[in-house]
């Protein structure tokens, strides 16, 4: 039996805001932005060449979590230097490049709700393996 994580809900205090850290400093796609009832808002952004997206909104349980609760979510490149760079060249703030051994590198950052994501680069997925 396949299971594919296609969606990891993130619980935000501000919609727009959370959008446009998002996609203008992130670069996520979004892929969906709509109000389908009163009051409720569902919002679906994909990192560039990901299979899963991130999702908050409104109105929803899925989005009920207090803000921040989200912990190192991992975003997986090939070049921990230059993915750091470009995002500190678009203003968000990353920690120090960490080599935990074995190859492995780790440079966390928070999203504006306090929500933390980690690049991750692993040796063996890099180049025609990532």
């Amino acid at each position: 039996m396949d299971m594919k994580l296609e969606l990891v809900p993130i619980p935000v205090t501000d919609v727009d805001r959370a959008k446009a850290f998002y996609t203008e400093q992130l670069g996520f796609v979004a892929d969906v932005d709509v109000q389908p009832a009163d009051g409720v808002r569902v919002v679906q952004l994909t990192p560039p060449g990901s299979a899963s997206s991130i999702g908050f909104g409104t109105g929803l349980a899925a989005y009920g979590a207090a803000p921040g609760a989200i912990r190192a979510l991992h975003l997986v490149v090939d070049d921990i230097e230059k993915a750091r760079a470009e995002l500190v060249s678009r203003g968000v703030e990353v920690g120090p490049i960490e080599d935990v051994g074995g190859g492995v590198k780790y440079a966390g950052f928070s999203d504006p709700d306090g929500n933390t994501l980690t690049l991750q680069e692993m040796p063996w997925r890099t180049g025609d393996s990532f």
